[in-house]
């Protein structure tokens, strides 16, 4: 019984440092995010292309709307939305992150999340718009020009459907 609480006091004063381990890659990503943003904002010109490989392109562009430039010709309104949209995802993020018994592949699915939301966020409010660099084509067909805060919040939920995926796995297998 001793060894069980001494376990559990053990755990609850870790958990603060984990949660913390975890807000450290969210961090890492806001500031790859940030300072990748501004140094094409400050390196290139609008529409300006750099060739990388024979599919792939730096570019400089701006993004005023959401995900392939949803909303993007509305008169402004969608900066706050999406915005207020960001803020109460993180938000949620956050509480998620504080629960007790997380996995670590669902631990790191939000950290990239919260770190590339948070990255948008910032953009939305000090400019109005997402700053985007990273152009994929492949002849006439061009994929949208997207940041390293958009491939973060992708990355993540390819990893939350992959953990969610694997859970039902496992609960099938107990069952």
């Amino acid at each position: 019984m001793k060894r069980q609480n001494s376990n559990q006091a053990h755990t609850e004063r870790s958990a603060p440092m984990r949660l913390a381990g975890w807000l450290s890659i969210s961090i890492l990503v806001l500031i790859a995010d940030q300072v990748t943003k501004l140094w094409f904002d400050s390196h290139l010109f609008p529409g300006q292309r750099i060739n990388v490989l024979p599919f792939f392109d730096f570019t400089l562009m701006f993004n005023p709307g959401a995900a392939f430039s949803f909303l993007a010709d509305q008169p402004g309104w969608q900066r706050w939305f999406f915005s207020g949209l960001g803020i109460c995802a993180s938000i949620f993020i956050l509480w998620l992150m504080g629960r007790p018994h997380n996995s670590r592949r669902f631990m790191l699915a939000l950290s990239l999340i919260l770190g590339g939301a948070i990255g948008n966020v910032i953009d939305r409010i000090l400019y109005g718009q997402v700053i985007d660099f990273l152009l994929f084509y492949w002849q006439t067909w061009y994929y949208p020009a997207f940041n390293l805060a958009d491939s973060a919040i992708t990355g993540g939920a390819i990893l939350l459907i992959v953990d969610e995926l694997l859970s039902l796995r496992g609960q099938r297998a107990r069952s």
